[in-house]
């Protein structure tokens, strides 16, 4: 098989990984809503013309053109003007955002009927409306626990062992990593001691050793002190005494620090391991931090994406929209000549880091992602809450229509960074090679 033809196939494994992604996030808040008895309309896959549809019942379902989100149409998001009937929403006013809130009210209320008013998403309590519009994100969380749980529990993760790779010829700090030996550079304790790639070492200084994790900290708390190493090499147990190097190497708690400790100056074979809950946990842990870090540092990370449209070199750690990581996802089936193991895993992490920024992008509250509405549900609860411990008239429905021009405005600036990040995965993409 060509690797063009590889190519297209993890191209397309991965853009159908992304309609199902979308699909579920949408059903994530249509399954409640329908539940709780809001009336929803309109369950579609993409934006733009209408490729197929089909109704069913009251709800039409369907796909559109440009697989770049979805939308579930929920009835009475808004809620009507004050002391309004929802049929009759005024229809003139003075301004611009005060013209474009009626505006949205009116659309809003065209097609309901008075046996649809307890049906209206507005009307319901606060708690659910908090369920339907995290249901979305929370499916997208579930869909990366479930993907990063089948790729490091099914297949399993490179994992340091105790058996030696390679053995370095000279010790130096980590600043120096990668140059050439020189003569005046010191012999490594392992070169010192013997140790040749393969040996498995099974204790250091009497303590019997499990994995790399142990071993390497053992070594670094070993300092310059005398240690004895043994090992197995050919299915026959050895032993070397020799005293370990002390070198400034990266802190295990903060890679941009340096420390001195301990140094042997072996590298450890990495063997596909299963892992465990707690690992998926871990790495959950870390791919949270890194999207957290990612979408605080998108606005100046724009700017340099904005520049590589232009022709300045692009970050390749920068942001890239589905374009750019369908890209990645075909290169990723090619790069290194992977087995369809490695394939699998590789596409399968790539949709669970996309599910994960989705979920916490969207809990962002801010109109009209999901988290702004989150946030007037939330709102609505503290409100009402305050006002009963007051014994003060509940002071109703949180009215979002309000803030529907931050709403514009948002997702204005949305359209703007798509189009951006496409242009710039189109004329200037992020390569793996």
């Amino acid at each position: 098989m060509s690797d063009a033809v590889i190519y297209t196939i993890g191209v397309v494994v991965f853009v159908l990984g992304v309609v199902l992604s979308i699909a579920l996030h949408e059903c994530g808040h249509m399954y409640p809503a329908k539940k709780f008895g809001i009336k929803v309309t309109q369950f579609f896959v993409g934006f733009g013309n209408t490729v197929w549809s089909t109704k069913r019942g009251e709800t039409e379902y369907g796909i559109k053109s440009i697989p770049l989100g979805g939308y579930v149409k929920l009835v009475g998001m808004l809620p009507p003007a004050k002391d309004a009937d929802p049929h009759e929403v005024r229809k003139t006013n003075t301004g611009m955002f005060t013209q474009l809130i009626s505006d949205a009210r009116t659309a809003e209320y065209e097609h309901v009927k008075d046996d649809d008013l307890d049906r209206l998403f507005y009307r319901k309590p606060w708690w659910q409306k908090l369920i339907v519009m995290s249901g979305g994100p929370i499916v997208n969380i579930i869909i990366a626990v479930f993907l990063f749980g089948v790729v490091f529990m099914g297949f399993g993760a490179l994992t340091p062992t105790t058996t030696v790779q390679a053995v370095s010829d000279c010790a130096i700090s980590d600043a120096e990593a990668g140059r050439t030996c020189k003569p005046t550079d010191p012999q490594t304790p392992a070169s010192k001691a013997g140790l040749q790639p393969g040996d498995r070492i099974t204790a250091f200084n009497g303590e019997k050793i499990d994995d790399w994790e142990q071993l390497s900290k053992d070594i670094r708390a070993n300092g310059s002190r005398e240690a004895t190493i043994e090992f197995v090499r050919d299915g026959r147990p050895m032993s070397a005494t020799v005293a370990t190097s002390v070198l400034a190497r990266a802190d295990l708690d903060d890679p941009t620090k340096t420390v001195e400790v301990g140094f042997l100056g072996v590298t450890p074979t990495e063997e596909m391991q299963r892992q465990g809950p707690l690992y998926v946990v871990d790495v959950m842990g870390d791919y949270v931090v890194a999207t957290a870090k990612a979408i605080w540092h998108l606005p100046e990370r724009m700017v340099d994406v904005t520049r590589a449209a232009f022709g300045a070199d692009r970050d390749p750690e920068g942001p890239i929209s589905v374009v750019g990581a369908s890209r990645v996802a075909g290169e990723s089936f090619t790069i290194d000549d992977p087995t369809w193991s490695e394939r699998a895993q590789r596409v399968l992490v790539l949709l669970a880091g996309l599910n994960l920024f989705l979920a916490m992008f969207n809990f962002i509250p801010l109109l009209p992602l999901d988290g702004g509405h989150i946030a007037g549900a939330l709102w609505e609860a503290v409100r009402r809450g305050f006002a009963k411990l007051r014994g003060a008239p509940d002071p109703g429905y949180v009215d979002v229509a309000k803030m529907l021009p931050v709403a514009y405005g948002v997702g204005a600036i949305l359209i703007l960074m798509s189009v951006i990040l496409i242009y710039a995965d189109i004329v200037n993409p992020v390569s793996l090679s």
